[in-house]
């Protein structure tokens, strides 16, 4: 290339367009992103100042904090008394518990809905938003996910969205607790036994102390909370130092919302529990089987398996369940260790937040008490 003045003129006049048309492509893009912003704005404007909770939730006692099919919920069985009495109706032949004091049967239908949401703002400022997705997701569109899930899976309280789901899990997908409560068999068993036997707690109880009888269509089922919708059990606790124990080893364990249970349960010769659904889809539903005589069942999603003695039974609870012992007399009763563990795919984050969210008492509707 031979260099004049021709030259280096024809080289600034290209230069000098090709800047023209950079600073108009600049522009350009400017422009672009922001209106990309803006429109980002009004939908996160949208969204959280307007609050999607109204009107795209329940408002009645049918979902939240209600009982589907009139069913009792077993997490609060015991606590039916409240100020003002009594608070146990009859429907369809089931009890159905209206207790102030039980977070599942609290029929606070929008009030708890936005007090959710409320919660995880809060939380998100303390903390962080960050890997609060799905459980952002799931409070914001709540009510469209419990009217829209079929029949097979319908957790009472809380769905969170994109979370495998099946009515029974493997053993190895807990493998660490699960071995724990296997090799705590013995000693379950035996801290049952010293429970289960003791005299009656009062004059015209056929229980002891600490045990509690759940409603029925048929024959007794009696339960002993160590732990009762993340709240210890103190007396209970102090019976039973060895299953306490355990419970502390477990490392998915819900120990701290409402959505955490520890209990023996009891099933007596003829009893059945009627069809119902869990409160959540992010918790498993443990069952260490200590006595399992013949004839006894557990059905969920329509898939029945039999508890046995020693080993575990993993299943998701917000699917349509339920259990019967349909042996004699002669068999005696059926007894489970219960305990709710996390769901495997729920993780570290969204357990932090939903635990702060779900903090028993966190959620209470202070002005209606």
């Amino acid at each position: 290339m031979e260099w004049s003045l021709e030259n280096v003129r024809e080289m600034v006049a290209g230069g000098m367009q090709s800047i023209r048309e950079c600073e108009i492509c600049a522009f350009a893009i400017a422009m672009c992103v922001l209106l990309l912003f803006m429109w980002y704005c009004y939908r996160v404007g949208r969204e959280h100042g307007s609050s999607p909770l109204r009107g795209r939730y329940l408002t009645g006692p049918g979902r939240i904090g209600g009982v589907v099919g009139g069913f009792m919920s077993s997490d609060c069985k015991g606590r039916g008394k409240g100020k003002h009495g009594l608070l146990l109706e009859e429907q369809n032949g089931f009890a159905f518990c209206q207790s102030s004091e039980c977070f599942r049967c609290t029929s606070a239908g929008e009030s708890l809905n936005q007090r959710l949401y409320h919660s995880l703002q809060e939380y998100a400022k303390r903390y962080t938003w960050s890997g609060m997705g799905r459980v952002h997701k799931g409070v914001r569109d709540q009510g469209r996910y419990l009217n829209s899930r079929p029949t097979i899976q319908r957790p009472e309280v809380f769905f969170l969205p994109d979370l495998p789901s099946a009515p029974f899990f493997s053993r190895e997908i807990q493998r660490h607790d699960v071995e724990l409560l296997e090799q705590s068999f013995p000693a379950l068993l035996a801290e049952f036994e010293s429970i289960y036997h003791q005299p009656p707690a009062r004059s015209g109880s056929c229980l002891p102390p600490g045990w509690k009888a759940n409603s029925t269509p048929r024959g007794q089922w009696w339960t002993y909370y160590l732990v009762n919708q993340g709240t210890p059990m103190v007396l209970n606790v102090r019976r039973c130092p060895r299953a306490w124990r355990v419970l502390g080893q477990l490392r998915t364990f819900i120990a701290n919302n409402v959505f955490g249970n520890a209990c023996f349960s009891v099933l007596t010769p003829g009893a059945l529990i009627s069809e119902h659904y869990g409160p959540t889809n992010v918790r498993l539903r443990c069952h260490l089987g200590l006595r399992v005589p013949p004839s006894c069942e557990l059905v969920v999603g329509g898939e029945p398996q039999c508890w046995s003695e020693g080993s575990c039974l993993l299943f998701d609870d917000s699917f349509l369940h339920r259990a019967f012992h349909e042996g004699g007399a002669e068999d005696g009763t059926r007894v489970v260790f219960m305990v709710d563990l996390w769901h495997p795919n729920v993780a570290a984050a969204e357990r932090q937040a939903l635990d702060y969210i779900f903090t028993p008492g966190r959620l209470e509707d202070k002005e209606g008490k």
